[in-house]
Order: structure tokens, then sequence, then C-alpha cells
């Protein structure tokens, strides 16, 4: 609403004045004194009548323009302290000069938004001679409106206590797992780790795997292991619609058969392994797998113990169903560990398989744990040995492939990929260097296949080496004892 009060006059009183200046009527003024002008003039107000009160009162209004950090109350706070600075003398002016800046978006770091259209006008007005008011995009870059001034502070503050706790979470977790073993075994295990999520591992079908069966093992009392049991492809018609009972005969039919045991994490429906029995099974082989106590739906407790029993049951479930047929074993990762504990106990009690295949294996759990990409951080923190691997070897986890297979008497393949960043490829080298001039091998064949980096397989993708068949068939086909290095 706006309400006419007259023309200009230089001797107006200063409520005159500012009332003219609220409809946009701004004088034109010369650095002596105050001139009679009209509206739109583009000067300022009188030396006397501000200038003993305008600096304050300028400062706080370009702080309340200027505002980066504060936000609306902070605006407020500041116009209404330069009001009473000021001395406008009635809640209608101060009202103005508050809603004039609350008008304005909230600032950035950037330069300010352009005032409001009365906002210019009070500027104009509260000009002081010899003092002009700089625009405020050109004050806030420069940093020196004391709201910037206070939200560096507090972005400083806020920086400092994330840095300070991510530093005491770094220091707290050694002295943690030391003192729970327990969280160091969940960190090798990672059974709680379920992917894929969502599937029914009931229904392995649902995987590609129609020619797969489901069924379940109790190697212990109060626990149950789930296992698959893939025939060749060449049966998949034959299988549809097939029990258990049909599964179990068809292992003594010609065809060998594989024991995967895979590593951990994931369940025995993980991708990678699903495509890995698609390869095997369609190269002629029986494929039996499953879940060690913990893992997928499988019930118990896991333990390095529990899982070599696991896959001790299951090996003595498939030899009295498989008569003469030959029967390897397969391990992969954490799995590899599981193979040489299994194989070690089957030359012990002198019923060894017909070959052990190691994918991607290591020496030792504490060599692995020391390699793992997730102990970068902590690798040369002080005392590394007693605060991570201790607890390892505490909570009776070893997984010791290079003691193991130095009683191992079959033959032995190792394939791994060069690029693997889970387990070092040196690891397996070193323990194929371990293996190969082992009396236990005198009479076996010992070969390490590796697979370049370019081929990118790196820890789980070697069944995509169009090569693999190849490898299989040379090594598994040879009846003759021979050694290859």
């Amino acid at each position: 609403m706006r309400i006419s009060i007259g023309r200009w006059s230089p001797s107006a009183s200063p409520l005159r004045k500012r009332a003219m200046i609220c409809q946009g009527c701004v004088p034109s003024v010369s650095p002596a004194g105050s001139s009679p002008g009209g509206c739109g003039g583009g000067g300022g107000g009188g030396a006397g009548e501000g200038g003993r009160r305008t600096p304050q009162g300028l400062a706080l209004l370009r702080d309340a323009c200027c505002a980066h950090g504060p936000g609306k109350r902070g605006r407020r706070t500041a116009c209404v302290g330069a009001a009473r600075i000021l001395e406008l003398p009635t809640r209608r002016w101060r009202t103005l000069v508050q809603t004039s800046f609350l008008a304005l978006p909230a600032g950035s770091l950037g330069p300010c938004p352009e005032p409001h259209p009365q906002l210019a006008h009070i500027f104009a007005f509260l000009r002081v001679e010899g003092s002009p008011l700089p625009e405020p995009e050109r004050v806030c870059p420069s940093g020196g409106g004391s709201s910037v001034i206070r939200w560096r502070k507090g972005l400083c503050f806020r920086l400092r206590k994330i840095l300070f706790f991510v530093l005491g979470l770094y220091v707290a977790i050694p002295f943690l797992i030391k003192l729970c073993p327990g969280i160091q075994a969940k960190l090798i295990f990672l059974n709680f780790v379920r992917v894929p999520y969502f599937i029914d591992l009931k229904r392995p079908q649902d995987q590609g795997l129609n020619h797969t069966c489901n069924y379940y093992l109790q190697p212990e009392e109060d626990v149950t292991i789930g296992v698959w049991h893939t025939v060749p492809t060449v049966w998949w018609k034959n299988a549809q619609g097939k029990d258990q009972m049909w599964y179990e005969d068809a292992l003594s039919s010609s065809h060998p058969i594989i024991l995967y045991l895979h590593g951990n994490a994931g369940t025995r429906g993980g991708d990678h392994r699903v495509e890995l029995y698609k390869v095997l099974s369609s190269l002629g082989y029986h494929v039996v797998t499953f879940d060690y106590r913990g893992w997928g739906d499988s019930v118990g407790t896991p333990s390095e113990r529990g899982m070599t029993y696991d896959a001790l049951h299951v090996f003595d479930w498939i030899k009295v169903r498989s008569g003469d047929n030959p029967v390897y074993i397969w391990g992969h990762s954490l799995g590899t560990g599981v193979a040489t504990n299994l194989v070690r106990r089957l030359c012990e009690r002198e019923t060894p398989p017909d070959a052990l295949i190691l994918e991607s294996p290591f020496t030792n759990i504490r060599e692995e744990a020391k390699s793992h990409p997730f102990s970068v951080i902590y690798r040369y923190f002080p005392g590394f040995d007693w605060f991570f691997l201790d607890p390892i070897t505490s909570s009776g986890i070893q997984f010791a492939n290079d003691e193991n297979v130095k009683h191992i008497s079959c033959s032995l393949l190792i394939l791994h990929a060069e690029d693997d960043p889970v387990v070092p490829f040196q690891l397996g080298r070193k323990l194929y260097n371990i293996a190969a001039p082992s009396r236990s091998f005198r009479d076996f064949k010992v070969q390490f296949i590796p697979f370049h980096s370019d081929l990118g397989y790196r820890h789980k993708y070697i069944y995509k080496s169009p090569e693999l068949p190849r490898i299989l068939r040379e090594f598994l086909g040879k009846s003759e004892p021979g050694r290859q290095h």
C-alpha cells in the first residue's frame, strides 16, 4: 500500500524523509549536504543526520544481506539490531528493514544475491559521506562478513570432530578384535554375507540348473547341510522331474564326480559358482556341492573342524554311491583350506581321492590375512600380528595348506590368476613350490597353471577361460602317473 506524502524538501523532518524513502522517493544529495531532488534519485543522507550512528548500522545491515550460515533467524537478529542503532522511530520502519532483508534468498559462498528493491533505497538514504557502502556482491567473496567467519569456524569444528572420530575408531578396532577373537573368525568366514539375496536354495532350477537336485544331509546331531547335485549336461532331459533317489543312483554311472568346496561368503548358489557347475557339467562331470554348517540354509556354527567334517561326510556319502567312478575334489579360495584338510585325512586313512584341484589357493590363513586387501590400512600398525593374526590362531583357525600338501599323496593341480586381488598370486606360486619337491608327490602329477593378468579372471572367473576344458582333460584324463612342472 502506497501513501502519497508529497514532494521532497530539504526542510522535511527525518521521519518524513524516511517515509519518502519507503515509497522509493530518494533525494539527490551532494557530498557537502542535502539538496532537493526527486523520486528515483541515487544520493544519500546527510552526514549530520546519520554520521553518528550509521557506520555500525551499515555493518549490521551488510552482515544481514550477506549472511551465509546463520539462516533466517540470524538475518532477523541482524536487522533488528541495525534498526535500533539507526534509531528508526516507528515499528513500521523497523518492519520494513526486516522484511527487506528477509525477502532475500539464503546466501552462499559465491557472490551475494541481488538485494530487495526497497533495500537499494535504504542503502542510498543511509550512505555516509566519505564512507560509501560497498556493494554486497563485492563484500561477500572477500570473507569479511562475520557470518562467513562463523560458518567457516563451524565447518572446521565439524571436520575436526569427524577426524577425531575416525582416528578413535581406527585405534579402537585392533583392541576390539584382540578382546573378541570371534569377530576375526566372523571376518574370515563371512558366512553371514548371503549373496545373491532372495534366492530359494531349494530350487536350483531358478538359477538355470534344471538338471540339479537339492537335498539335505546330517553330518552330526543338530547339524544339517544343504547339497546340490548336478548331473552331466547330456542327461538334462532325463533328469526332468526326477526325485532324489534317481540322482543318487546316477552317481554310479560311468561319469566322474567332482566334489566342489566353495570359499567364504555367499552360498552354493553364488553366480560364479553356478557358472562353474555349468562348465563342469558340460564337460561330462557330476558336480556335488554343499554349504558348510552356518552358510546358506545349512544349520550349525561354522568352524574349521566343522567345515572339514562336513566335507568328509559328503565325500563318504558320494563314495558309497559312486562305486569305482573317479572322485575329484575341487576347492576354491577358503575352500582350498577345507580341501587340503580333507585330502590329508583321506590320505592318512589310505582312501585318497583321484585328484585334488586348488583354485586361487593360499599357503596358510595367517599369510592370507596379512595379504588381504582389507588389511592394507593396518598392515604397518604396531603389533599387527598380535592384534589381528594371533586372534585367528586362538580361534582354532589355521587352514595350513603349506603343511597339508606335505602329507597328500594324489595328483595336484593348482589354478591361479595373476591379477587375483583377494589371494595374491605369489601365495599360489609359493604353495606349488612347497608341494612340487615333496616326497608325498613322488609318484603323482603336480601342475601349476597361471592365467595372465590381461585375461581379467581375477579371483573367481577362471571358469571363463576357454583353455579350462583342455587343462582338465589333459590333467584328469591321463591315468599314467608322471611328474609335470
